[in-house]
């Protein structure tokens, strides 16, 4: 039975995370990348194979409640017992191929882009390790271990956000997105408070089958938990107000940006409130919180993306714009509709990641597409691949957008939520900013005069091995996987194809034995309104496109007389709505100026007033001994926990019961 050894699909990234973290240095790189590569490749391998053994089998009824991989006892104290355990049903099935599939063609990719940066073996060590906790996050069976695995993707989202860590920039970005992470990941630990209080547990199946038989339970503490959790998804998935972390990271290396800022870590919290969705279905309250906190997002975001000038930037607020899609989706009760944009986005926006990150090699580092255009034909198989990717998320069929984003758009409106139809209404509206600010990022970088400069730098980020100066395509390494990427954005979404549209809903049957349909549909509808709907939608895609069409290329200079003629409107928003700058003013002064002058002030008195000599030369001692600990390196100090971590995790894997089952 391939249960056996699918152990192995979160261990083998861990083995290429030890080697090449111990090791990688002293390796040359071609190995470095093989030790990183293969693993990930098997993990994905051994994912195609439980797929296509269940489909053999005919999806035994054992799947629909979970098959354990493995199962050790980890805590028992006062009652309260957890175990180390990793089960496989449908949903963590579908997100096992997301993570490894999509995850091995960016290490692929990963290999080309950063051919010549240092610390090579150092961002491939992370790379793997964020493949490890993300995996232990989607197999757990509880949310303690689910827990362990969203921090651990939170630390090595830090390692990879401030790769670069000479940038100022880069660091910064790196700890703005920990400290943010950190709000989220306080409100999940309550709500772990609050289950552990009701329920005496954290196991999932323990907690839903509770709810399930008692259908009496509605709202009170089970809405406080749920709001508390989605205080943690709102946090690592970039929701208002705790978004503003993950535009910053793409200081990262791009792959970094295609991996984990877009097809895997920031779709933790939508998984999360997936999974719980039998303790959400009991609080209409925090569903309705859910779908406002999603649209709004949705929205903001889209605006904020539509004058941006760095094309990872533009990128970076279609994440947040894309996710809040699917937070609009959950708080309808359409989990299984925001679970199937998790996949299409995963596929095209990963490939619009990666293509960036090919037109900015190309142009040796440059990121603002003021200074790109008429790349067409000197990148070509990076300007088709892209442009599949840019035609599926906005939304146009028959490509993947269309159908994951029609089917939310189609759940919001019929759905019984007071607001359901406004909240229809901000989407349609998001949908047609959504194609507007894509296409021209397309106009932008691909049309038009060239606005760039031919760099001779043979070290240069744009060039090849051979020192070869100018634009030019890249290499195969990574052209390959913007290829594989354009083809499931081309036909990842006919898995969900509606009965309206001659379709089965594949993904739909698929997801059904762990999802419920969400709330249920109280208003009458045909096919009809459904093909309506999708019309009305295509049809606001198409505007989009033609407003992209006509002021970024058949007259090119007329989006700025436009923001020229609405300047205060036009800062306000390329200035983000000054969010930032509100917490900068609001939230992080004034507490920096407290502790400067209080806690500093105390943590001094406390020196100065101590209790004799022999108190001083016990606490110069002491600080003597752990100074050689606590060398202030943030970084050093986030690895010695990853190690630490991750020996736990491979003793309880392990672990003697391990063997004997």
């Amino acid at each position: 039975m391939p249960a056996d050894y699918l152990w192995l699909i979160p261990l083998l990234p861990f083995a290429g995370f030890l080697i090449n973290g111990t090791l990688g240095r002293r390796l040359p790189r071609p190995l470095v990348s093989a030790i990183a590569l293969i693993p990930t490749f098997l993990s994905a391998c051994l994912w195609i194979w439980l797929w296509f053994t269940m489909k053999a089998a005919g999806a035994p009824e054992s799947i629909h409640s979970g098959i354990t991989l493995f199962g050790n006892s980890w805590i028992s104290v006062s009652g309260f017992h957890a175990d180390f355990a990793l089960t496989v049903d449908h949903l963590t099935l579908l997100m096992l191929g997301v993570v490894t599939c999509v995850g091995f063609l960016i290490h692929l990719y990963s290999v080309g882009y950063m051919a010549h940066e240092e610390g090579y073996w150092r961002f491939f060590a992370y790379l793997n390790l964020f493949m490890f906790f993300m995996l232990v996050l989607v197999l757990s069976t509880n949310f303690l271990l689910l827990f362990v695995g969203w921090e651990g993707v939170g630390l090595a989202s830090y390692l990879l956000i401030g790769f670069y860590f000479k940038r100022d920039s880069a660091a910064n970005a790196g700890k703005k997105a920990f400290i943010v992470n950190r709000i989220g990941d306080f409100g999940f630990l309550l709500a772990m408070f609050l289950l552990i209080a009701h329920f005496g547990t954290l196991d999932f199946s323990t907690i839903f089958s509770a709810i399930s038989q008692h259908p009496e339970w509605q709202g009170g503490f089970l809405t406080a938990i749920a709001l508390l959790l989605v205080v943690g998804a709102a946090g690592k998935s970039a929701q208002i107000p705790l978004y503003v972390w993950l535009p910053d990271a793409m200081e990262g290396p791009t792959p970094v940006s295609a991996l984990i800022h877009a097809a895997t870590m920031v779709t933790a919290g939508i998984y999360m409130v997936a999974r719980s969705h039998t303790l959400f279905d009991r609080s209409p309250y925090a569903l309705g919180v859910v779908a406002i906190i999603g649209a709004a997002t949705a929205i903001m975001a889209a605006c904020i993306g539509m004058v941006q000038h760095d094309i990872k930037r533009v990128l970076a607020y279609s994440t947040v714009s894309q996710l809040g899609y699917m937070f609009l989706a959950c708080g309808v009760g359409a989990y299984t509709a925001g679970v199937f944009h998790l996949l299409t986005h995963a596929f095209f926006k990963a490939l619009l990641f990666l293509a960036a990150g090919s037109v900015i090699h190309a142009l040796s580092g440059e990121q603002d597409m003021r200074k790109m255009g008429g790349l067409r034909k000197r990148i070509p198989v990076t300007f088709w691949t892209m442009t599949m990717g840019v035609v599926a998320i906005a939304g146009i069929p028959p490509l993947a957008g269309f159908f994951s984003k029609d089917e939310i758009l189609f759940r919001a409106f019929v759905s019984p939520n007071p607001i359901g139809k406004l909240l229809w209404l901000v989407g349609l509206i998001t949908a047609g900013m959504t194609s507007f600010y894509m296409f021209r990022l397309w106009f932008k970088t691909f049309f038009g005069e060239e606005r760039f400069e031919e760099h001779h730098d043979a070290h240069a980020p744009g060039h090849d091995a051979h020192g070869h100066g100018g634009v030019h395509e890249s290499p195969l390494i990574m052209t390959l996987p913007l290829m594989v990427l354009a083809l499931l954005s081309i036909i990842g979404g006919w898995v969900g194809v509606p009965e309206a549209l001659g379709g089965h809903d594949e993904i739909g049957a698929f997801l059904d034995p762990v999802l419920s349909n969400g709330v249920q549909v109280t208003e009458v509808v045909g096919h009809g309104t459904e093909l309506g709907l999708a019309v009305v939608s295509v049809v606001v895609a198409l505007i989009g496109l033609f407003a992209a069409y006509v002021l970024y290329y058949k007259k090119p200079g007329t989006a700025a007389g436009y923001a020229r003629s609405f300047p205060a409107l036009y800062h306000l928003v390329e200035n983000k709505f000054y969010i930032d700058e509100i917490y900068q003013n609001i939230i992080v002064t004034p507490l920096l100026m407290f502790s400067r002058l209080f806690l500093g002030g105390v943590v001094e008195g406390a020196a100065v007033n101590g209790s004799g000599f022999a108190a001083g030369a016990t606490a110069r001692g002491l600080g003597s001994l752990v100074r050689r600990a606590q060398s202030g390196n943030i970084r050093s100090y986030a690895g010695w926990l990853a190690l630490g971590a991750a020996a736990v995790i491979a003793v309880m894997i392990f672990g003697h019961s391990l063997w004997l089952h």
